[in-house]
């Protein structure tokens, strides 16, 4: 008898066990195909600015840059400037000791006032055939003299002007009032910082794709969150037989002056720009050499399509043929699916934002 109970007990606890696992395998109410219909995320087939690009490294130099030097030798009598100013074309920065210069002047101008007396007097008495015209011709040599006589005097007080020839911005004064400065010996450092040169170097490869007046874009980690749109401007005649590179230059404006000679910026070069058919990197699917994507029907199945990609960005693919603006695409659930599998979908295909250089986000 307590056999038969035990055994009725464990047809009992067999029954639930297979009844429990049958309600695990049952669908919930979550598919709403019923059974045999698989849950997928989707995205849409959109169109988005897509552009090719070229990185490399490159280095700013100021539009125009000098050291600032003295062309004598003599002692500083006069700093007309501060560290970091700007400087006018023409300014006059230092001014070395130069009163022997400065009489030498006043002499030569008082003679050339004599000359040209003595010139106007002979002038006449030549006319009234005082004089002989030898006479006059003389007095014209001493007169040219003594007008070569004060340029001479105007030069020299001049090479005692140190003077910014372009309007920039001067860097940090390395001479001091009294100071004896000789040719060579800097001054300061004048650089134009309107507008910034970026010599760069691209590979021989992608010289085809190079051109006066192509865009770039650079980042410096000065400025993590800034783009800099610069202009290429030269494109160099030789390529470096050792490295296999080309030289490109290109220019930046520079209004608020905040790049700087000398500074690191991460080029990229904008090329090939066009309107494509893009969709999400984990849309696409590879069997062999092929890739396709699982298309929605408008019966709610899918259909197993092959595309041809061209270029691709993180996160998205151009599709050069197969599909079309506006169907949608499987992003999630694509390992389970087969040609012709019925999907349920469980997101909305809202079109992804697009950022301003045309990126998906």
């Amino acid at each position: 008898m307590m056999k038969k109970i035990l055994i009725s007990i464990l047809i009992f606890l067999i029954g639930g066990a297979v009844y429990y696992i049958g309600q695990q395998n049952t669908p919930s109410g979550n598919n709403r195909g019923g059974p045999g219909v698989i849950q997928v995320k989707v995205a849409p087939v959109i169109s988005d600015v897509f552009t090719d690009s070229i990185e490399a490294l490159g280095t700013t130099k100021a539009n125009e840059s000098l050291n600032i030097t003295a062309t004598t030798t003599d002692k500083v009598s006069k700093i007309n400037f501060t560290d970091g100013m700007s400087a006018q074309k023409g300014q006059i920065l230092v001014e070395l000791v130069s009163d022997e210069e400065i009489a030498n002047l006043r002499s030569a101008k008082v003679n050339f006032e004599q000359q040209k007396r003595d010139l106007k007097r002979i002038k006449g008495l030549v006319k009234a055939r005082t004089l002989p015209t030898a006479r006059l011709d003389d007095q014209k040599s001493l007169f040219e003299k003594a007008k070569a006589d004060i340029q001479v005097a105007e030069a020299r007080i001049r090479d005692r002007q140190i003077i910014a020839p372009f309007d920039g911005q001067l860097g940090i004064r390395q001479i001091s009032l009294g100071s004896l400065v000789t040719p060579g010996t800097v001054i300061t450092t004048l650089d134009d910082l309107s507008t910034i040169k970026l010599d760069f170097t691209v590979p021989e490869a992608f010289l085809a794709a190079l051109k006066n007046g192509q865009t770039i874009n650079a980042l410096t980690e000065a400025y993590p969150d800034r783009q800099f749109i610069g202009t290429v401007t030269n494109i160099g005649s030789r390529v470096d037989p050792v490295s296999r590179a080309v030289s490109v230059r290109a220019m930046i404006a520079n209004d608020d002056r905040s790049l700087r000679p000398g500074m690191l910026m991460r080029v990229k070069l904008i090329k090939n720009k066009r309107q494509s058919i893009m969709i999400p990197e984990e849309a696409l699917l590879t069997s062999a050499e092929k890739k396709y994507v699982f298309l929605i029907q408008d019966d709610n199945s899918v259909k197993q399509q092959p595309v041809i990609i061209g270029s691709r960005r993180p996160g998205s693919v151009e599709i050069l043929d197969g599909l079309n603006i506006g169907q949608s695409v499987v992003i999630e659930g694509g390992i389970k699916l087969q040609d012709g599998s019925k999907v349920t979908i469980i997101n909305s295909a809202i079109s992804p934002k697009i950022s301003r250089d045309g990126a998906s986000q």
